[in-house]
């Protein structure tokens, strides 16, 4: 077995440690087997944070085997970390190390999660085979995807077929470096929960992960969001205020719908790529920010830029790293498990007793193109768990939008196009009758700007005073 990675870790608070010398000379020793060993010289549970933030640290070491070498007496943190380190999915095999063998300690230590235990005199040829076999042992159980979900904590990441692992492989190295993700698909694709995947696994995941949707900000606002404001800087401009830049320093600012920026506001964001300084409105000064970029949009910005509505410079300053999410049309095969998922979620929310799904609801729900991909899915399941009153879905459960019979002559682009637009179509439509015609709270609950809101309903004819009238 190559390229074993051990992390060690010295939780017994006396001044020096004859255990952890002893494992150190160990890996040292055995550089030929690839044993490589990490070690936290600072690493103090007592005084350094909480459980999750200490397992988090191991976790960006991405560890193979963790060696713990216990205190006499465990406190209520080192407990928490061996849990959290050994829970299901994706756990990290633990190695207890304690000074002198006490039957009742470790059959509490192996009851917490650890794997092992070992106890003086420490010998390489007890320490070595025990890491084959735990390390052979893990690898062959676990997978990429458990860990990630694990890791980061996003459940909602879940699939197995070849169009989302091919997207899902590729977070772990854009996650190690620092370069700029322009992540593209269609809307409840997901690619906020890809985002996070990223910032959560780089060496920024300590620091603050702010998401934005640059379509739900008006456009007269979006710099005054972004750079901040000094005092004075306009009329209503009482006191100063932070941006969203300044809010994400040392973290990431992931700007959703990113072809919705206003020309002006490109500008500016392009310097401040360029330089890392930029300018509050109303300041004579320049502040600098260290941020990473993560942005996403459901549109082509390649045709964006070639009609001039997205500056190309920052399209080849954002496009660094792209990442394209497959439609759920794309990935059938993940139905099954997300429809799942989402059950065993909202029955647990609702307090259900919904147990399982007949094959006649996965097949009905297989058969559906889904436009509004996963979101649209999770919202299907959901109502089809508040309706149940059986311990099974089934397919008279599942109740799908009604789409006309539809002609498959032409081109591929032409048939795409016309379920979106029926797709956006019914979807304005539903939403202003929900929202009684008010365009404000529609445009709001769409997650776009008022705006762009009303050119939809401009595009559709949608006549709103019919739909005021109703509510009357």
């Amino acid at each position: 077995m190559k390229n074993i990675s051990a992390f060690l870790i010295d939780l017994n608070r006396s001044s020096s440690s004859a255990l952890a010398q002893s494992l150190r000379s160990i890996f040292t020793s055995k550089n030929h087997l690839d044993i490589r060993l990490d070690e936290d010289a600072a690493f103090r549970p007592a005084s350094n944070g909480s459980p999750v933030e200490l397992a988090g640290r191991i976790l960006r070491s991405d560890p193979d085997v963790v060696f713990m070498i216990m205190p006499e007496d465990p406190g209520a943190i080192e407990q928490a970390l061996i849990r959290i380190l050994s829970r299901e999915p994706g756990r990290i095999p633990v190695v207890a190390v304690i000074e002198e063998s006490r039957p009742g300690y470790m059959i509490e230590l192996l009851k917490l999660g650890a794997v092992d235990f070992l106890t003086p005199p420490i010998r390489d040829i007890d320490v070595v085979p025990r890491i084959w076999r735990i390390v052979e042992h893990a690898r062959k159980r676990e997978t990429l995807p458990e860990r990630l979900k694990e890791t980061v904590g996003l459940k909602q990441i879940i699939g197995a077929s070849a169009a989302f692992t091919a997207a899902l492989d590729k977070i772990p190295f854009v996650a190690k470096c620092d370069s700029s993700v322009l992540i593209s698909g269609e809307t409840g694709t997901g690619k906020e929960l890809f985002a996070r995947a990223i910032h959560y696994l780089g060496p920024r995941s300590g620091r603050p992960f702010v998401p934005v949707n640059c379509g739900a900000i008006p456009v007269d606002l979006i710099e005054n969001e972004l750079f901040g404001h000094e005092k004075g800087a306009y009329t209503s401009a009482a006191s100063s205020q932070h941006g969203l830049i300044r809010e994400s320093d040392g973290g990431t600012l992931f700007l959703d719908e990113i072809d919705c920026l206003p020309l002006s506001a490109q500008v500016k964001f392009l310097r401040f790529l360029q330089e890392k300084e930029y300018r509050p409105l109303g300041s004579s000064r320049t502040a600098r920010a260290d941020i990473r970029i993560i942005t996403a949009t459901n549109t082509d910005l390649d045709q964006a830029v070639f009609q001039g509505s997205f500056r190309r410079d920052l399209f080849y300053r954002l496009n660094i790293i792209p990442l394209g999410l497959p439609p759920l049309r794309e990935r059938r095969e993940d139905i099954p498990l997300l429809s799942r998922h989402f059950m065993d979620h909202y029955t647990a929310e609702f307090h259900k007793d919904v147990t399982d799904i007949a094959s006649d609801a996965v097949q009905k729900l297989m058969c559906y193109d889904w436009p509004g991909n996963v979101r649209e899915l999770e919202n299907v399941v959901e109502r089809s768990v508040v309706f149940s009153t059986d311990r099974v879905l089934r397919g008279s459960d599942i109740e799908l939008p009604v789409s006309e019979p539809s002609s498959f002559a032409g081109s591929f682009q032409e048939a795409k196009a016309n379920v979106i637009t029926q797709f956006e179509k019914k979807y304005i439509h539903g939403l202003l009758i929900s929202h009684d015609g008010n365009i404000t709270r529609a445009a709001k609950s769409a997650g776009k700007n008022r705006r762009a809101f009303w050119e939809l309903i401009r595009k559709y004819e949608i006549d709103v005073a019919s739909l005021r009238a109703t509510r009357q």
